[in-house]
């Protein structure tokens, strides 16, 4: 694969992300697939699903997990419905992510991400034993089947990531760093924390944001690549110190826009091929 060739989100059925044919008319070559619901992860699905993606020229190259009743509405609805953390929902979760793991691995790819939640920041809280015991299980899991478990950044500042993939231990557990996510979650600055986290960065996601005026407490601003806070020649500059090498791919949370949505994405698809044209040069 070339050095940081163009990604998008998509999706299916689920999630936020582009369909398929707007990837193709994008031009676009890697995608992150947010995990389609179960209805769409028989084998019979699964073969049409890789026929399609075979005659668009298409790559899937990290399978994110979702769950039903996930909210991003704020920063409390995020803590309380999100990832494996909210203990009401973990155990039918786990069983989901694994599930979603094996579909990952029929579909012939060998990294799945996920948004794990907000993981305590102490590690007194009673709450931290138990994620990185259910870390470890899901990374068990993947192992088996020859996977990594990629955490998405941003609800923690980087060294309480760095600790909690320390304390679990295992791997193949690693990192989907995303810059925007640590402005609008008020978690730290997005390029030091990507130097501090480079030795376990898989895989990336592209993304804008501004900060809020209260930092942690209310959300940031998602805007178009090249509009917010993230300086993306740096990020990329960064990138490129810390080795990583994969796909640049570009996410725009504005599905109930899908014509707005698209003409961003095209925006932002320009923007790095010009700043790696540059970086090239």
């Amino acid at each position: 694969m070339e050095k940081w060739p163009i990604g998008v989100f998509a999706s299916i059925d689920a999630g936020l992300g582009v369909r398929l044919d707007v990837v193709r008319e994008l031009g676009v070559t890697t995608v992150h697939l947010h995990s389609p619901h179960p209805a769409s992860r028989t084998p019979d699905k699964i073969a049409a699903f890789k026929a399609q993606l075979q005659e668009y020229g298409i790559t899937i190259t990290c399978v994110f997990g979702g769950f039903d009743g996930e909210s991003y509405a704020d920063i409390p609805t995020v803590k309380k419905t999100v990832g494996l953390v909210p203990p009401e929902t973990r155990a039918a979760r786990t069983k989901e992510l694994k599930e979603i793991a094996d579909f990952t691995r029929q579909m012939g790819v060998d990294q799945v991400g996920i948004h794990i939640g907000f993981v305590p920041h102490e590690s007194s809280d009673p709450t931290y034993a138990e994620i990185l015991d259910v870390t470890r299980d899901i990374c068990d899991h993947c192992a088996r089947l020859n996977q990594t478990l990629n955490l998405e950044t941003g609800q923690e500042p980087a060294d309480v990531l760095l600790r909690f993939l320390s304390d679990v231990d295992r791997p193949n557990l690693f990192v989907n760093f995303d810059p925007a996510n640590m402005i609008l979650y008020g978690c730290g600055e997005p390029l030091p924390a990507l130097k501090k986290l480079g030795a376990y960065v898989r895989s990336i996601h592209c993304k804008d944001g501004t900060w809020s005026d209260q930092p942690g407490e209310t959300w940031g601003a998602e805007v178009p690549l090249g509009e917010g806070d993230v300086n993306f020649k740096a990020y990329l500059t960064t990138l490129d110190e810390i080795g990583y090498t994969g796909p640049l791919t570009i996410e725009r949370e504005i599905a109930q826009e899908p014509e707005r949505q698209k003409a961003e994405i095209g925006g932002a698809v320009a923007l790095l091929d010009r700043l790696k044209s540059e970086l090239s040069g």
